[in-house]
């Protein structure tokens, strides 16, 4: 009689999560998270962690699925396109719902009509760096040999449009300064380019870079929040040297197609959070400088219509238009 009770304990022990799951509605196959750029780069190195963390508590395996180009534009178009069932999430980033439709570019989606708002996952600085080689390994020395050699200083980006190139275009405005701007299909091509030394400099995302300035093959020069991240005490910001009020960020969060159900798009929150709050993945944030996630599906809808409103405003101003 003890050994049927136990048995039947654990037996329900084990069927918890999936009982749990299928009360949530979730789809009875593997979950995917699309990233809009290609592996290696931060976008895909967050969602990695989530991913890997989201498997066991959903009992269900979640899969991260690179669909990169257009700045993350084709992987928000897919995701948009998809059944409202759960299956499949975007890893949205401030490229895809910010910055493409303050720019005005041609998109197949509505950042706010196709989407439902999950959870902003994090908020990091971009990093300007360089490969060991370069000659100027401060603000002012690369402000002033971008002068001497106008049009002849290299920057690379995870593509034409995004955030990497707002940083870029932002820096070139205040600098009074002209550079070569070279797009990628993500940080990771850009990064394996810097540091061979087909291009000279990035302001690319903390996550990205985070590794590669570990390693020491990436030299880091300044950080672009007013604040300096807590996995960067040493290096100054923009602000810092000689920028006043310079600000250009990266964001990530969790979106699911527009018709996702309301409940379950709330669990999904909840449970996201429980796994944002665990200690080694809070860890592997604050190496990667990304800050400030978590919160509620309303705080993360209203992030994204702030920065919308934002960098229409500043894309106004400046000028800026998308290469290509």
């Amino acid at each position: 009689m003890q050994r049927r009770t136990f048995m039947t304990g654990v037996a329900a022990s084990v069927a918890l999560p999936t009982l749990r799951a299928q009360q949530l509605g979730l789809p009875n196959g593997p979950i995917r998270i699309v990233v809009g750029f290609a592996p290696g780069g931060g976008t895909d190195a967050l969602a990695r962690v989530m991913a890997q963390k989201l498997g066991p508590v959903w009992d269900r395996q979640v899969i991260v699925e690179n669909k990169a180009g257009a700045s993350g534009m084709i992987a928000a178009e897919y995701v948009a396109k998809q059944p409202s069932d759960g299956s499949t999430l975007l890893m949205a980033h401030i490229n895809s719902h910010a910055l493409a439709p303050a720019m005005g570019m041609r998109m197949g989606y509505s950042p706010d009509r196709d989407f439902a708002p999950i959870m902003l996952v994090g908020v990091t600085p971009n990093l300007l760096i360089c490969n060991e080689q370069q000659p100027a390994k401060t603000v002012k020395d690369l402000v002033d040999l971008c002068r001497k050699n106008p049009g002849k200083i290299s920057f690379g980006s995870a593509g034409s449009g995004s955030a990497q190139h707002l940083a870029l275009e932002m820096f070139k405005l205040r600098a009074k300064v002209d550079a070569i701007h070279v797009p990628y299909k993500g940080s990771g091509p850009m990064l394996t380019d810097l540091i061979g030394g087909q291009i000279q400099y990035s302001f690319d995302t903390m996550t990205a870079a985070t590794p590669h300035v570990k390693s020491g093959k990436a030299i880091p020069i300044a950080q672009t929040r007013l604040k300096r991240a807590k996995s960067y005490p040493n290096v100054p910001t923009m602000a810092e040297s000689g920028f006043p009020g310079f600000e250009a960020t990266t964001w990530y969060g969790l979106v699911g197609p527009g018709k996702l159900p309301t409940p379950l798009a709330q669990r999904m929150n909840e449970d996201m959070n429980k796994v944002f709050a665990m200690a080694d993945v809070q860890e592997k944030f604050e190496q990667f400088g990304a800050e400030d996630g978590g919160g509620s599906r309303e705080k993360f809808a209203q992030f994204m219509t702030s920065e919308l409103k934002t960098w229409t405003k500043v894309v106004k101003e400046a000028g800026v238009k998308a290469e290509g």
